[in-house]
């Protein structure tokens, strides 16, 4: 299997083109230091963090993203017994506009551009996605959010409604698509059930580590057809193939 065996890139945003961990990070910051709660290790919140996130996904489908931001840190506040406030709370939820793209995102992004489609499949509201998508670089052929489709991945709904769009939106059949991301969790699993190919952009290293950062741990690792540590690394495969 090569990468120009395909047409149409389908890709989560959040943890592949979007650094989404620094941003949280960065984001829990005023709570911790108004609790003068250095003590606490980014590792650890961060998977706090995971936690609380796919829960709401599962059991809140139908609540923004902003929103959802908003639980998720009320209730890490709670679990570390700190004091937060609706100020702190709703600056989380809006924090995603601050939210830092991959240094080799916009590069990689237009380099692939030039051999294919390229679609959002994103578990964010569309006005979230908007803010995201200035630092992104490429105009995308399509944006699929959680908004649009009424749950968030891994639902498998989702990937029915990208497998729909891309058939009769776009002409794409399911086999010319190659889905990249780098959640297991969120994408892998569920793209693996829906018959897509895979390109994993294990930009944490899982493959040789256990870091699993913001992201639910998956005890049983879906097969992927391509792995990569980063987005410049498969587009400079992509180029190679000529």
């Amino acid at each position: 299997m090569r990468l120009s065996d395909f047409t149409a890139l389908t890709f989560d945003c959040y943890g592949t083109l979007i650094d989404w961990e620094t941003g949280i990070w960065d984001a829990f910051q005023p709570l911790l230091l108004a609790n003068g709660r250095g003590d606490i290790l980014r590792a650890d919140l961060l998977g706090t963090f995971a936690s609380f996130e796919s829960r709401y996904q599962a059991d809140e489908p139908g609540l923004f993203y902003p929103a959802l931001l908003e639980k998720c840190h009320r209730e890490t506040a709670e679990r570390y017994r700190m004091a937060t406030s609706d100020a702190l709370n709703g600056a989380f939820g809006a924090s995603l506009a601050h939210w830092p793209a991959f240094p080799d995102t916009a590069d990689a992004l237009r380099a692939l551009k030039r051999h294919y489609k390229l679609i959002i499949l994103s578990n964010v509201n569309r006005t979230g996605f908007e803010l995201s998508n200035r630092k992104l670089g490429v105009e995308f052929d399509d944006i699929i959010t959680a908004q649009d489709v009424g749950s968030y991945k891994p639902n498998p709904r989702n990937f029915e409604v990208l497998l729909d769009v891309m058939q009769k939106k776009h002409g794409v059949a399911q086999n010319a698509i190659l889905h990249t991301a780098q959640s297991l969790f969120h994408d892998h699993v569920p793209a693996t059930q829906a018959g897509l190919a895979k390109c994993w952009i294990d930009r944490q290293n899982l493959a040789e580590t256990e870091n699993w950062g913001a992201t639910a741990v998956v005890h049983e690792r879906p097969t992927v057809d391509f792995r990569f540590l980063t987005m410049g690394a498969m587009a400079k495969a992509r180029e190679t193939e000529g």
